[in-house]
């Protein structure tokens, strides 16, 4: 199954925002005519992302998420049951955290969505740049009060052409992760700052694990439909 066939078949269910029990039931049927593998397991779900953000705004997130959300659940039921999860953690100060995560964006091909409270650490603000300006889709979801902050490379990144969102409650957007290519999950206690990489005692986990990195790009798209453009 191509890129254009998966789309088109998802998209003719995306129509009226609902995945009825006859559409997943033929979205099941056709998966598993074509043997779910782990690469095509993960266009499927790049492909119902893609989708999702084109369409979604205001007045259809509820039934938007809904369909991404039956989606997904479509896609674990098919996938094989024999494809180990990997993962390894990472402790601050003591392990190498800064360089794990610039090495992820130098890797990075297609995507990256971060969704981090603070990005004050100037040599991760380089690797998203570098990923950004080799034509790696980069979003960023940060707290809007500590955007502002000195040190931020919020505006840095913004006037690069990276879409920084920023929420505008009156409470903080307090989530420390990012997904690459849709593929690998990094989540933890960490900000991307100096502190974290050299003082503070701090952890994340790098897992690929889909279900995981479903629900968190579930998370991610309702904060990037909610927040607003921060430059």
């Amino acid at each position: 199954m191509t890129h254009d066939e998966l789309q088109q078949i998802l998209r003719e269910t995306l129509d009226d925002y609902r995945l009825s029990r006859s559409e997943r039931q033929a979205l099941s049927l056709r998966i598993d005519e074509v043997n779910l593998d782990e690469q095509l397991q993960d266009l499927c779900h790049r492909t119902a992302f893609e989708l999702a953000r084109e369409v979604i705004d205001p007045v259809n997130s509820p039934q938007v998420l809904e369909w991404l959300h039956d989606v997904t659940r479509v896609l674990r039921k098919s996938a094989p049951s024999n494809v180990a999860v990997r993962s390894e953690v990472l402790f601050s100060p003591a392990d190498d955290c800064w360089q794990k995560i610039a090495s992820m964006f130098k890797s990075a091909r297609r995507s990256v969505d971060i969704c981090v409270f603070t990005i004050t650490d100037n040599r991760i603000a380089d690797e998203i740049d570098a990923a950004h300006q080799r034509g790696v889709k980069v979003c960023i979801v940060t707290d809007n009060d500590k955007a502002n902050d000195r040190g931020s490379d919020a505006e840095r990144l913004a006037r690069a052409g990276i879409e920084v969102r920023v929420d505008r409650t009156s409470f903080h957007m307090h989530h420390k992760f990012a997904i690459f290519d849709g593929t690998r999950l990094l989540t933890g206690s960490y900000n991307w700052t100096r502190s974290a990489a050299e003082s503070n005692e701090e952890n994340f986990l790098i897992a690929d694990d889909r279900k995981l990195i479903a629900d968190f790009q579930r998370e991610f798209e309702r904060l990037w439909k909610d927040c607003e453009l921060y430059y």
